[in-house]
C-alpha cells in the first residue's frame, strides 16, 4: 500500500490497496455515506484495508471523531457496488465514499456519537466545498442501492447534518391516516409517485405498478427522509415529504446555481 498526502487536513492516512482510476477522468460530485455494519471499528477498518475484501472508501470516521483517509480523492474507491442515481450507474466514479463506524442493523442500530457526527459534518463540508457538491448529492448508500443496502440507516441524523449545512432535507410530514399506496396497487396515482421518485434521483421504473422495486425505493426514501416509519408504503406523510423536497430543489439550469 502506497502512502499519500491526506486531502482532508484532519485525516490520518491509512492506505487501502482497493482503488483504481475514476472512469473518464470523472470528478467527484457526490458524497455517499455508509455505516460499517461490523461489531468493531478496528475490524471494519482492517477489512477496508485488506486486499482480500476488494472494498474500500475514501474516508473512515471513528466513533470518537477521528478521521482516517484510505484512498486519495482523485481515485475511485470501491464502496458503492451495484448502484444508480439519476441514470448514472458508476457511482464509484462520481462519488467520495465515507464509512462511519457503527454496527448498524446487525448490531441493533446504536446511536451515532455526537463527536462522530460532528466529524462527519466537517468532513462533508470540506469535501463539498472543494469539489462543489450540491446538497442534494449528499446521499446514503441505501438511496443509490435500494433493497440491496440499508445503510447508514434510519437512525442516521440527516436533519442534524442539514442544520449544519450538509445535505438536502425538509421536515417530514406527520404520520396520519388517509389514502396510501402499497405493493400490488396500479394506476395513474402510482405512476405519479414513481415519476416523483425518479425525478428526485431514484432508479424507479415509471410503469404504474407498485411492485417490489417501487416498494424498495419508497422504503429507501423513508429511511433517509421520513425515518420514523420505514415500511415501503406510500402514505400521505411519505408523498407530502417527497413533494416538498422536490419543490425545495433549486433550479440547476441557472448557471449561478449549478
Amino acid at each position: 500500500m502506497t502512502a499519500f498526502t491526506a486531502d482532508y487536513p484532519g485525516a490520518a492516512v491509512t492506505p487501502s490497496p482497493n482503488h483504481g482510476e475514476r472512469a473518464g477522468g470523472r470528478r467527484p460530485d457526490m458524497i455517499l455515506l455508509h455505516y460499517t455494519g461490523m461489531p468493531s471499528a478496528d475490524g471494519a477498518l482492517q477489512w477496508l484495508r485488506s486486499e482480500e475484501s476488494q472494498v474500500s472508501s475514501h474516508y473512515f470516521v471513528h466513533e470518537d471523531g477521528r478521521v482516517s483517509q484510505l484512498v486519495p480523492e482523485n481515485c475511485r474507491a470501491w464502496h458503492a457496488g451495484r448502484s444508480q442515481w439519476k441514470g448514472e450507474a458508476d457511482i464509484n466514479s462520481c462519488s467520495i465514499g465515507i464509512e462511519i463506524a457503527n454496527p448498524g442493523h446487525p448490531g441493533g442500530l446504536p446511536a451515532f456519537p455526537d463527536e462522530q457526527i460532528a466529524a462527519v459534518v466537517e468532513l462533508c463540508r470540506n469535501c463539498g466545498e472543494r469539489w462543489g457538491v450540491v446538497p442534494e448529492r449528499v446521499l446514503g448508500h441505501s438511496d443509490v442501492a435500494p433493497i440491496r443496502k440499508v445503510d447508514p440507516g434510519e437512525n442516521f441524523p440527516w436533519g442534524r447534518l442539514h442544520a449544519a449545512g450538509v445535505g438536502h432535507w425538509v421536515e417530514p410530514a406527520s404520520i396520519t391516516g388517509g389514502r396510501f399506496f402499497q405493493r400490488g396497487d396500479r394506476g395513474a396515482p402510482v405512476e405519479a409517485l414513481q415519476a416523483m421518485l425518479s425525478l428526485y434521483g431514484y432508479a424507479t421504473e415509471i410503469d404504474g405498478l407498485f411492485d417490489e422495486r417501487t416498494e424498495g425505493d419508497v422504503a429507501a426514501f423513508q429511511r433517509h427522509f421520513r425515518p420514523s416509519r420505514v415500511d415501503g408504503i406510500a402514505d400521505f406523510s411519505t408523498i407530502d415529504t417527497l413533494h416538498r423536497l422536490l419543490k425545495s430543489l433549486p433550479d440547476r439550469s441557472d448557471p449561478a446555481l449549478a
